[in-house]
């Protein structure tokens, strides 16, 4: 993609039913290359597991821990503004190119001198090393972000999605393979920066635009404002999704964190295959709908009923299913991992829906108040960690998803109120479907043995059967609460019409209208 003309302006989005339609095909694309993804994050989990220790991934997450925050410098920030501004040239993305890439040069010189540090805090010399080798991929990361912007405001998100699969299969291969050579923590560490350059040279490839030198336009100035406001909400919400591996860390052990670090993963990638990948679809399409609020209501609305639906049923599933999950995937030694990751399921559904909040505020232009409710979110749960502290891992898992179920009634009524968006039509729209996992679960939990799984093909078969005795009565008391089918009609609609073959404006009205 070229994205600027001969006179340096931004090539228009579609609008009317041809932005519809990019939409539906770009979460089409997005959920299909998340299907994919989690292949490519599974397999290496599953084999990485058989041949490093629980205090390999321990040390690379004490550094990792910090690193991930830095590299997301300008990826979270820039990266929304170019999506949500109405208008974009050549030099204003050139300034902010420069901008971010000198901003990626100084936290990775920084990080890399902050090695000793990490390493008098968890109290491991190994951290040292591991630290200056992660802060490299902090500079490649910035080589990409703009590129990779360009490509989302132009709504490109098969190409994007692609690249990102294709930096999670570098990431696989690198880490198995040296792995397998002994190479221990450090594959993982190779692993990360492969991946990283994987995705730099996949962007500038896919967008071919080469920045020129810094000109003075007089728009950075609020572009740059808005990202701020989008990175330190940014922050706040990391610091706040990665203390409990600090406090694990400082407070146990690595091999503790290892356990503790696996659960987590499992819980945050429910979120990074639903509703992560259509974060930036939903931007590019609610931020070109925010001058028509009837519209813009009905389809963020109909949004949240579908996430409903289904992160619903997945988080009460993944709650009594968990250990066998962990047992299959990880394989034996790791079954504390499954005993934390019991109590994050109940979190999970609460954790999709309130991830979406941010698509309010960044398509009315409201980052400033999504970083003020995020820092009221980090202090809710920061305090929830301490008071569960006490009791171990499984306390911090209890807390994540009490701090979900506490908060996500008031986040939405935040984000909704300068629009005028009532909380009660957001709950008239999902309130069954948590009552509908809650009910299936204690029905399916009857069925359910004390006896653990002995080995991976009793963990599958047990995976299966409960898993389908939670489907049958979930979607029976779904349908039960709702006097008919019509949640499972719009959603068979909505995937239809996502394929390829069907890909029309078509697709657009299930969430415009409802079904």
């Amino acid at each position: 993609m070229t994205p600027f003309d001969a006179s340096g302006v931004f090539r228009p989005v579609a609008d009317g039913s041809e932005l519809r339609r990019l939409t539906l095909q770009g979460a089409a694309a997005t959920l299909s290359a998340a299907a994919v993804s989690l292949a490519l994050r599974v397999v290496p989990t599953v084999v990485l597991a058989r041949l490093l220790t629980p205090v390999d991934f321990g040390v690379v997450a004490m550094v990792t821990t910090f690193s991930l925050l830095l590299e997301s410098f300008g990826l979270n920030g820039f990266t929304e503004a170019v999506i949500q501004r109405e208008e974009i040239d050549h030099y204003t993305a050139s300034n902010l190119f420069w901008i971010n890439l000198g901003g990626g040069l100084v936290l990775t010189i920084a990080f890399a001198a902050s090695g000793s540090l990490l390493s008098r805090f968890y109290r491991n010399p190994l951290v040292v090393d591991v630290t200056v080798a992660v802060s490299v991929a902090i500079f490649i990361a910035a080589a990409a972000t703009i590129h990779s912007a360009l490509l989302k405001r132009a709504m490109r998100f098969a190409a994007i999605s692609f690249n990102e699969i294709l930096a999670l299969a570098v990431y696989g291969a690198a880490t198995i393979l040296l792995a397998w050579r002994g190479w221990g923590y450090w594959a993982l560490v190779a692993g990360l920066v492969a991946a990283r350059l994987s995705t730099t040279i996949g962007a500038w490839w896919l967008c071919r635009w080469i920045p020129s030198l810094p000109h003075r336009t007089g728009q950075a100035a609020s572009l740059i404002r808005f990202a701020a406001h989008v990175y330190g909400r940014f922050c706040v919400r990391y610091a706040s999704q990665n203390i409990d591996n600090l406090l694990v860390g400082w407070r146990f052990s690595a091999v503790a964190l290892g356990f503790y670090k696996k659960a987590y993963d499992l819980f945050a990638l429910t979120a990074s295959q639903l509703t992560s990948p259509l974060h930036n679809v939903a931007l590019a399409a609610l931020s070109r709908l925010n001058q028509d609020p009837a519209r813009f209501r009905r389809c963020l609305i109909n949004s949240l009923s579908v996430i409903a639906f289904v992160g619903m049923a997945v988080g009460a599933d993944l709650t009594l299913v968990g250990k066998d999950v962990v047992r299959l995937v990880l394989g034996p030694g790791w079954e504390q991992s499954g005993r934390i990751f019991t109590f994050f399921g109940p979190g999970i559904g609460l954790m999709l829906l309130s991830s979406t909040t941010g698509w309010i505020h960044l398509s009315i232009g409201r980052a400033d108040r999504w970083l003020r409710w995020t820092v009221l979110e980090f202090a809710v749960t920061t305090l929830l960690f301490i008071v569960a502290l006490r009791l171990g891992p499984e306390g911090l898992a209890m807390a994540w998803s009490a701090s979900y179920w506490i908060l996500i009634i008031p986040a939405f009524w935040y984000a909704g109120r300068p629009i005028q968006l009532g909380v009660s039509s957001l709950v008239a729209a999902v309130w069954r479907y948590p009552l509908a996992s809650l009910l299936a679960g204690c029905g399916s939990a009857a069925f359910i043995s004390e006896t653990p799984a002995p080995g991976a093909g009793a963990a599958l078969e047990r995976i299966i059967v409960i898993s389908g005795i939670f489907v049958v009565l979930y979607l029976g008391v779904v349908v039960l609460l709702h006097r008919g089918c019509a949640p499972l009609y719009q959603l068979g609609r909505l995937l239809r019409e996502m394929l390829p073959r069907r890909g029309s404006s078509e697709a657009a009205a299930v969430l415009d209208a409802g079904g």
